[in-house]
């Protein structure tokens, strides 16, 4: 009997499945997930075997025959979870087969099998070691659970106690380094750890992806891990869920938390998700999260001190005394500074020298609205205005524009120590410099090399900029910054540390909550908001963005659809300086799904347009 097999082929352009027959001489070695090389329109490309044995479409004596097998490729059961994927998120198979293939070629044959090593967990020696045994034992008890543990506080052994004590085991870390220290962690403890991490060089990965198909194992690594071709998966973990690096970037947009829930799901798996304060998402899709004791919370958390900056003078700069005295104090013990300064996109704060309230100004185009007003904040998506010359609270004129760059920063920084040697960190830096301040935007926060110097003190500037940032998630963006400061200070005992945050706005619930460590209180006001303004996680968002024309065939697809019915609504274009924007809003993932599915293809026949499935930024 004739076998026919069905291939994606490796042309991202090309959206769609090929039926070729399958050569005797590479039967034995091709099954669903093989990477092969096919005959297509007259040149031999990439493409990955996604049915094997089917009915063809057309005339058997018609079909051209796979030239070769390439590589192994993943596992039928990580195929089906790349088609599954594709869809959630609107965006291209191939996209998804590419992240879930090994970078370099893999003899495709069937690995040895590994016994996993018997591993014996030592007993708890103090309170916080017997806490995370606690909770570990609770979060074992259901499928999901979401465990809130303090960003000062050593994970490891929480980490651990979750791996699954029989077959494989596949833990998310976004942050390189920390994926690297807890392989060489668990593999002194007797695991057979494996890093799989885009920081990892090609062959690393390649010999990861390859050991891993044996199971037995646990796999470590940055959002690539979740498509691990582990046969025998049995627990999932996720650390620090809202760390944006565990989100794809390019279309589709999949998130490594949304994707491994999946996965567990129909592997019957156990999924976690371990967080200093773990996102509205993950609360209210996963469960209430499960803490230590408030003792141990308390203390896991660093001294925090807030600046209120709202009685200072007009004149007072970015700089307070509160700010210039902590940071001599750090240098005259000869340690080192870490000051954050974030001043991405173009919005713009305006202070009130009368009544000291903060404006909001978009000078992209977006309109003003006064801080904290969030019906105008949503009403008033449309028209440009010019920047606010009367402020909205008492009727002053009297409005400055609060703004000032790192490197600027820097240079005034220098002068106000007195010539201490202040450098310049962010995402274009190869090196961090040896200095005993650094000043940089909130990569600097991510550095290992700047964890390794062990800080004595993390300041932010100008934090308003992060609580008052328009976008939906600032709140817990902000809350995030936090912890990435905390997790600078962890070697360190509580006593020994210091957050310093400046900022207008201090009863915000984010400070509130990172200064008596209570991430959950950011969540709840989170909930209550996003569940009344109809936001995520209750509801499920695409941006979509292109050609205003092209963009304007999509938005009239989908405003005939009978999806309408079913609560789908698109709200815009709002007309950018480079290219139009839209939001389309649906009860639910699936239903977003269906409803893109069935609109873009045919408006992508007309130009480009891009669609960001749970947009991070809106």
């Amino acid at each position: 009997m004739t076998r026919v097999c069905r291939v994606v082929p490796d042309v991202t352009a090309l959206e769609r499945s090929f039926d070729y027959l399958v050569p005797d001489d590479i039967g034995a070695s091709l099954r669903v997930g093989t990477i092969v090389r096919v005959p297509l329109h007259g040149r031999r490309v990439r493409a990955w075997v996604v049915e094997d044995g089917v009915e063809p479409e057309t005339d058997p004596a018609k079909l051209l025959a796979v030239h070769s097998v390439v590589s192994a490729g993943p596992p039928a059961d990580v195929v089906a979870l790349a088609e599954w994927t594709a869809r959630r998120w609107c965006g291209p198979r191939v996209a998804v087969l590419r992240t879930a293939s090994p970078p370099n070629n893999v003899r495709d044959h069937a690995p040895a099998i590994v016994e996993r090593n018997a591993v014996a967990i030592t007993d708890p020696t103090n309170d916080v070691e017997r806490s995370a045994d606690a909770i570990a034992l609770d979060a074992s008890l259901s499928a999901r659970a979401v465990l809130q543990w303090p960003p000062l506080v050593d994970r490891r052994r929480l980490v651990e106690r979750l791996i699954a004590p029989a077959g494989s085991t596949i833990i998310a870390v976004a942050d390189g380094s920390r994926a690297a220290a807890l392989v060489d962690s668990l593999a002194r403890r007797g695991h057979r750890a494996l890093l799989l991490h885009s920081d990892a060089s090609a062959a690393v990965r390649t010999r990861a992806w390859s050991d891993a198909r044996a199971g037995h194992c646990v796999v470590i690594g940055g959002r690539v891990v979740a498509f691990a071709p582990v046969p025998d998966l049995a627990a999932a973990i996720v650390v620090d869920d809202a760390d944006e690096a565990l989100q794809e970037e390019r279309v589709p947009t999949w998130h490594a938390r949304d994707v491994l829930a999946e996965r567990a799901a129909r592997a019957g798996a156990h999924f976690a998700i371990v967080s200093a304060a773990p996102t509205t998402h993950a609360v209210v899709q996963y469960g209430e999260p499960l803490r230590p004791p408030s003792d141990v919370q308390r203390a896991g958390w660093p001294r925090l001190e807030i600046v209120d900056r709202r009685e200072e003078p007009p004149g007072a700069g970015l700089y307070s005394p509160a700010l210039a005295d902590a940071l001599r104090t750090v240098h005259s013990a000869g340690g080192t500074s870490v000051c954050v300064l974030n001043r991405r996109g173009r919005v713009r704060l305006l202070a009130c020298d009368t009544c000291r309230a903060l404006t909001r100004w978009d000078r992209s185009g977006a309109p003003a609205w006064s801080v904290g007003d969030d019906a105008a904040r949503v009403a008033r998506l449309g028209e440009p205005e010019t920047k606010p010359t009367v402020c909205p609270h008492c009727g002053s004129t009297r409005l400055r524009t609060l703004r000032s760059g790192v490197t600027r920063s820097r240079e005034e920084l220098s002068a106000l120590l007195g010539g201490v040697e202040v450098a310049e960190v962010d995402t274009a830096t190869d090196v961090v410099p040896d200095a005993p301040v650094l000043v940089g935007t909130e990569s600097v926060l991510h550095r290992a090399e700047v964890r390794r110097r062990r800080p004595l003190l993390v300041a932010f500037l100008d934090f308003d900029a992060e609580l008052l940032a328009p976008r939906y998630r600032a709140a817990e963006q902000a809350l995030w910054l936090l912890v990435r400061a905390a997790h600078l200070l962890m070697q360190r005992r509580r006593d020994e540390t210091r957050v310093l945050v400046q900022t207008r706005q201090p009863d915000h619930e984010v400070l509130i909550a990172a200064h008596d460590g209570r991430p959950d209180f950011v969540v709840e006001g989170e909930r209550a908001r996003r569940r009344v303004l109809a936001l995520p996680p209750f509801v499920a968002l695409a941006e979509l963005s292109g050609d205003a024309a092209v963009l304007g065939i999509a938005l009239d697809a989908l405003r005939t659809l009978d999806h309408q019915a079913a609560g789908v609504v698109a709200l815009g274009p709002l007309a950018g300086t480079k290219e139009a924007r839209a939001l389309v809003r649906a009860p639910d993932a699936d239903t977003l799904a269906d409803a893109l599915a069935a609109t873009l293809p045919a408006a992508r026949a007309h130009g480009r347009i891009r669609a960001v499935v749970d947009p991070p930024r809106v």
